[in-house]
């Protein structure tokens, strides 16, 4: 077993909470889906399945949520080749290895898409392990990426430590008992980051 930190990468690493916002918003839009983007902001962070259920309510008629999630994605992905990695990211990264520490991202994007983030951030020399979304059963605020992360990577969860920028994340490292270090960066309060959760 070794020592690590897993960082997030959406928000935290690469600057993309504000175009989740939008892409978000306007698939909520093309189904005459009334959400504010603030709202849709401060649910960032959560998994689709979680973020469809917190904005649209657990009630409603579910058949249309793959469709939504589809736009999203298509959506966002318009953006793939624009975004850029958060001031540091690459440099923060590089001198967490050079400390001996293991280097994961947490991630629970897709495939393709973490396979650009990771081309965005442009640190793959010191990145030791990545998980996707085919990684974890539920997303964050559930633990399961994190497990995956620790599992994947042989990092000791009492020697971890983990980056994010969301609630979501915080609560996710709360239920593994995991330190977590909020960054504001995705535009969260230090404030919203720093409340206890479980």
């Amino acid at each position: 077993m070794q020592s690590g930190v897993l960082f997030d990468v959406d928000g935290t690493l690469v600057d993309t909470t504000y175009l989740h916002t939008v892409a978000w918003w306007e698939a909520f839009r093309q189904q005459n889906a009334d959400v504010t983007m603030a709202d849709i902001h401060r649910a960032v962070g959560m998994g689709s399945d979680h973020l469809l259920d917190h904005l649209l309510g657990e009630h409603r008629d579910r058949e249309l949520d793959q469709q939504i999630s589809a736009a999203h994605d298509t959506l966002y992905a318009a953006w793939w080749e624009r975004l850029g990695p958060l001031p540091g990211a690459a440099d923060l990264l590089r001198a967490v290895a050079a400390r001996g520490l293991a280097v994961v991202l947490a991630s629970s994007a897709k495939e393709p898409e973490l396979k650009q983030l990771r081309r965005v951030i442009d640190a793959d020399d010191v990145i030791a392990q990545a998980t996707s979304s085919s990684d974890a059963e539920h997303s964050k605020r559930a633990p399961d990426i994190l497990q995956a992360a620790l599992a994947q990577s042989d990092i000791d969860s009492h020697s971890a430590v983990f980056v994010g920028d969301s609630v979501s994340d915080v609560k996710a490292a709360a239920r593994l008992d995991i330190p977590c270090i909020g960054l504001a960066c995705g535009g969260t309060s230090a404030a919203e980051l720093i409340k206890p959760v479980r």
